[in-house]
């Protein structure tokens, strides 16, 4: 069993509430959940209103589908809009 987590952080530059950026990341989140099957989270600068941190995970049998999967996943991060993708980091278990 393979495990894959990216995490991908986003600077919200025409944010200017929490409210903004929970919106954006509530639109964001659930594309990827119905899109992707995979589970989505906020795990730091929850109370920052420009600044967020998501972790995204998958499991399958094979690293080739993880890795297809996460790389995806990626790529729609760099071109969505609203946010700026400053960081991301992807690991395997």
């Amino acid at each position: 069993m393979i495990v894959g987590v990216l995490t991908l952080e986003f600077f919200l530059e025409y944010s200017h509430s929490l409210k903004e950026k929970r919106r954006f990341l509530h639109s964001f989140t659930d594309r990827l959940k119905h899109r992707y099957n995979v589970s989505v989270s906020e795990i730091a600068f929850q109370d920052s209103w420009q600044r967020t941190l998501i972790a995204v995970a998958t499991v399958n049998s094979q690293q080739a589908v993880v890795q297809q999967v996460l790389d995806r996943i990626l790529e729609e991060a760099r071109v969505t809009s609203g946010a700026l993708l400053s960081g991301h980091e992807l690991n395997y278990y």
